[in-house]
């Protein structure tokens, strides 16, 4: 139709832009129960408008792939089942079960390796044949004695604390020498001697030595003033020297006796005089043990005699020194604290020297002058003898016997074998204990290296240490193993 130039539309009718500019969703003209318009009519004006009016477009849930590429493809996607549901999981967690694999077989690989052990196959004891020695201990009193590095005989008589008398300057002489120590033959520092020493040195009944105030005298002097002239006042002098005072020395004498395991032990002075100083022969084995490994000790204990810085000679109270193989210790009488002795003597056995160490104390007097001294020392004579006769010797190993392996840590094990002849010294009846003590095991070595020692005893300076090799090459664990551990 023309629209004619400046005609207005009638009343109620629409112009074609107004009609044109609104889209009205409609049925479908072939959906059922629609009525055809007539042939002419306005479509627009004859179809209602169904609920409200659509302005934007609500978006759809997106489709699974498989029928995107269906409506692409024209293909129907493929139907479910278990066969094809188990292969899709399988192609989406194999590359990533592979890749947890991987980076669990280098962590394996690169992580540390256990540090190996020495293990003993080898019996862990050996036992002496035939019964228990005859052991002479003393009738009265108390009575220790033991062989350093092997074990004890054992000990008699009541181990409660008694006084000890003079047998305390073994406590002093260990504590100076601990705290100032001498080499071989060495003289040390020299200690002046002061007002108190030159008082004491003329004490009645006391054990003493005369010494002068101004007067020095070297440390080893002094060491032998006390161990072999029981010079209290030379005791009381080295316990102001080292502590500044005879309480402080004091103090510190009950701390060393605890630190070795004297648990029946009270010093309350310097010199033993003192009959509230008490101990027991097994609590002054224990102290002798740790004395005799200072060399300057074992020097002066061994002396029969010295002579002082005015030239007088003193012999030792101790007369078994010198005879024997004894090589010391101390002896201690008082009337309240009765005879006592500490000993220690030397017996060559199985081809090494031995040191038997012991001690009677409270001994009343008998003995060949029927004195509290000879008492002390007749006892202390009869336990010597009786050891030194009950040590013997005894291969327990042959050179090349495999007594145990190192362990990696990861199942593999390299057998090791003593490089010499074991030898033990006992007596009938003693157990020694067997223990492996191993070096820095590396993770491989070739056969013949040395990777720890057997001891043969109780483990401390005496006791027989024999070095222990690997018999094959040790092998540095493999991937497989590195990969399968689970620790």
């Amino acid at each position: 139709m023309l629209k004619l130039g400046g005609a207005r539309p009638s009343a109620g009718s629409e112009s074609d832009a107004e009609r044109t500019s609104k889209f009205v969703a409609l049925k479908g003209l072939d959906d059922p129960g629609v009525r055809q318009p007539p042939r002419g009519a306005d479509v627009t004006a004859s179809v209602p408008q169904l609920g409200p009016e659509r302005t934007t477009q609500q978006p759809l849930p997106p489709k699974p792939p498989l029928d995107l590429l269906a409506e692409l493809t024209n293909t129907p996607p493929p139907p479910q089942t278990p066969l094809r549901t188990a292969v899709r999981r399988i192609k989406i967690w194999t590359p990533l079960v592979l890749l947890l694999v991987i980076v669990f077989a280098v962590v394996q690989n690169f992580r540390p390796l256990p540090a190996p052990t020495l293990e003993l196959t080898a019996e862990d004891s050996h036992t002496f044949e035939g019964g228990k020695p005859d052991i002479p201990w003393p009738d009265a009193g108390q009575a220790a004695l033991d062989v350093v590095g092997i074990g004890t005989f054992g000990s008699s008589g009541e181990q409660k604390p008694v006084p000890i008398a003079s047998v305390a300057k073994v406590m002093t002489a260990y504590l100076i020498l601990r705290d100032h120590p001498l080499k071989s033959g060495a003289e040390g520092p020299m200690i002046g001697i002061d007002a108190l020493a030159e008082k004491q040195s003329d004490a009645g009944q006391e054990s003493t030595v005369t010494v002068t105030e101004g007067d020095e005298i070297s440390q080893r002097e002094a060491i032998e003033a006390i161990l072999i002239a029981s010079a209290n006042n030379v005791a009381r002098l080295l316990a102001r020297w080292d502590a500044g005072s005879e309480k402080a020395f004091v103090e510190k004498m009950n701390e060393a006796a605890k630190d070795l395991g004297m648990t029946n032990t009270t010093y309350t002075d310097p010199s033993g005089l003192n009959d509230t100083t008490v101990s027991t022969a097994v609590d002054q084995v224990k102290l002798a043990r740790a004395a005799m490994k200072q060399p300057a000790f074992r020097e002066v204990a061994a002396m029969m005699s010295y002579d002082d810085y005015k030239g007088v000679n003193h012999p030792n109270w101790n007369q078994l020194v010198g005879s024997n193989g004894v090589v010391g210790i101390k002896t201690g009488t008082t009337t309240s604290a009765l005879g006592n002795l500490v000993f220690a003597a030397k017996k060559e056995i199985g081809g090494e020297t031995r040191t038997v160490v012991g001690a009677v104390v409270r001994q009343p007097a008998g003995g060949t002058d029927n004195t509290i001294l000879s008492a002390a020392l007749t006892a202390g004579d009869a336990l010597i003898r009786a050891a030194q006769g009950a040590l013997e010797s005894a291969t327990i190993l042959e050179k090349g016997t495999v007594v145990g392996y190192v362990d990696d840590g990861l199942g593999g094990r390299a057998p090791v074998v003593v490089t010499e002849d074991v030898k033990a010294v006992g007596w009938a009846g003693l157990s020694v204990k067997l223990t492996f003590a191993g070096a820095d095991l590396p993770h491989s070595a070739k056969a013949g290296t040395e990777v720890g020692t057997l001891t043969v005893g109780d483990g401390t300076s005496g006791a027989v240490k024999v070095p222990v090799a690997l018999k094959d090459d040790l092998v540095e664990p493999g991937f497989t193993d590195k990969l399968t551990r689970i620790g």
